[in-house]
């Protein structure tokens, strides 16, 4: 804590900067840059991360080329997950000290950068056998994940839940989380890599998205019961086949979609099926702190092991936004600062 302070003060003293990706305008990937910016000192109730490692998510995408529905004030730094270590809590913090490893979901302040100012709720303690990579790919995913599976599907252990493109960070989430709450799962992707990875992480049955034959496969697994939930990666082209699998009473998770679709309302009639969307920053204060106690019990007990498939440098930004929206991606992607 001692050498936290003295850095501090030191940093302090000589107007020291860190180095942020900055965005002045939304567009292609190529408006991120990374600059010099002042040095952050927390206020009441916020700490100062210096980041290890940043997680990049498709929403920080959809931010970035300004067709989110919620736009950020010019400029901004991109990024809401990563991991580091606490270098400084202001007035009103007693959860963390100097020196503390965390992981950071939902930063308002960005998170491709050197060092960001958190809120309090926005910082969450990353156990030592979790690396600063694996840390910053626990927010977002993770997050989405569990929420999707247990406060908006209401999964129970014993149903079978389908992930439509299982071997990004909500995919793999989602199997971990399943298969520890004793669900069955069939997790598609759309090359080898991607199922080999879907099956090391505990899919019951992986199965190759872009064959023709695949949904008959799913209800051949099912003994043509259909799955009781699916999370669905792409809406926009899988949705109207996603009915057609379906069990009596199925749900289906909205994670991700990128654009419109035409789907027969019909074929949700006869099985009383549900269609659900699903976003992180729709939940309460209370289903917040629910999510982050199960992120924080799975990284202890050894269930919840976040898969890191690409590091990059911070200057690597553009490039890791065209990389996270590619159905190639497998694992998460990250910025090392």
């Amino acid at each position: 804590m001692y050498q936290y302070a003295i850095r501090l003060q030191l940093e302090s003293e000589r107007g020291w900067t860190v180095k942020a990706i900055r965005v002045y305008q939304f567009g292609a990937p190529e408006v991120m840059r990374i600059e010099d910016v002042p040095d952050p000192a927390p206020g009441h109730g916020q700490l100062v991360v210096r980041i290890h490692a940043a997680g990049v998510n498709p929403i920080d995408t959809y931010i970035r080329s300004g067709l989110y529905a919620v736009k950020p004030s010019l400029p901004y730094t991109p990024g809401r997950d990563g991991a580091g270590v606490v270098e400084a809590a202001g007035e009103g913090v007693s959860r963390f000290k100097p020196g503390d490893r965390v992981y950071l979901s939902g930063v308002a302040a960005g998170t491709y950068c050197e060092k960001t100012i958190c809120n309090d709720s926005e910082v969450h303690p990353l156990p030592s056998q979790v690396s600063y990579e694996q840390g910053a790919g626990l927010g977002v995913p993770y997050s989405a994940a569990f929420r999707a599976l247990y406060q908006r599907a209401k999964c129970i252990p014993g149903e079978v839940l389908l992930i439509h493109g299982a071997s990004g960070g909500v995919g793999i989430a989602a199997i971990q989380f399943a298969r520890a709450s004793g669900m069955t799962i069939i997790g598609t992707a759309g090359t080898a890599e991607g199922r080999d990875l879907v099956m090391r992480q505990g899919a019951h049955h992986v199965l190759d998205h872009h064959s023709t034959d695949y949904l008959k496969q799913v209800l051949a697994i099912t003994n043509a019961k259909g799955v009781n939930v699916i999370l669905e990666m792409l809406a926009n082209v899988n949705l109207g086949k996603d009915l057609g699998v379906l069990a009596r009473q199925g749900r289906v998770i909205v994670v991700g979609s990128r654009g419109t679709v035409e789907i027969d309302p019909r074929a949700t009639m006869a099985l009383e099926a549900c269609i659900m969307g699903m976003t992180v920053l729709n939940a309460a204060e209370g289903e917040l702190k629910s999510i982050h106690a199960a992120i924080g019990a799975g990284l202890e007990n050894g269930t919840l092991r976040p898969v890191v498939g690409k590091t990059l440098p911070l200057a690597g930004a553009p490039e890791s936004h065209r990389t996270v929206i590619e159905s190639s991606a497998h694992g998460k992607i990250v910025l090392i600062p």
